[in-house]
């Protein structure tokens, strides 16, 4: 607020403009659309003795995506794995599980009375839109589940979501960023 007053008294338009403009790269950056990620696990699993792994098939066929972004994401789930150690193998620990689902989010802005001046919206040094805007986003939602081989049990859950994207090129890093992000959090930190 300081900040605000201090450029209401300079009266400088070329300070004022590069302050708006600072302020609007700062909401634009905040606001930019990132991958969410969530994760669930079996807090009695003993994540140390998972080593290698393998992809349960029968799911994989049935994942509801198309066959091109169903390599795209087992690409990226490949080379996040081995980045971190395991192995893929025809006799795994653990199986790997993917679900995808689509949504749309609607996210509605209230800008009455956000203007900052000497009046509610008259007579201020700046002034915004008035009335609400709607923001309407398909998400892509996707779920890697690891399945212990042995006991045939869900062992960990990690679902991420995030803005589809339509080009390949983007759905290949939208990709890759969705998997690295939901991966990042396997395995699970022991409870403290």
């Amino acid at each position: 607020m300081k900040v605000v007053i201090a450029f209401a008294k300079a009266q400088n338009p070329i300070a004022m403009k590069r302050f708006f403009t600072l302020l609007l790269i700062t909401i634009v950056a905040a606001s930019c659309q990132t991958v969410r990620v969530t994760q669930d696990y079996d807090v009695n699993a003993d994540f140390n003795k998972y080593q290698t792994y393998a992809y349960y098939k029968q799911g994989i066929d049935e994942a509801d995506v198309s066959e091109l972004d169903k390599k795209r994401i087992l690409r990226a789930i490949d080379a996040n794995m081995q980045a971190k150690g395991f192995t893929k193998s025809q006799n795994p620990d653990f199986m790997i599980n993917i679900f995808t689902d689509a949504k749309e989010r609607v996210d509605v802005y209230n800008n009455w009375g956000w203007n900052v001046g000497w009046g509610w919206g008259w007579g201020g040094f700046w002034g915004g839109p008035w009335g609400n805007s709607v923001n309407r986003v398909t998400e892509g939602v996707l779920y890697i589940d690891f399945i212990d081989t042995n006991k045939k049990e869900l062992i960990w859950q990690g679902i991420g979501t995030a803005p589809l994207k339509t080009t390949p090129q983007d759905k290949i890093e939208r990709t890759n960023e969705m998997v690295k992000e939901i991966l990042e959090q396997f395995p699970p930190e022991p409870a403290r």
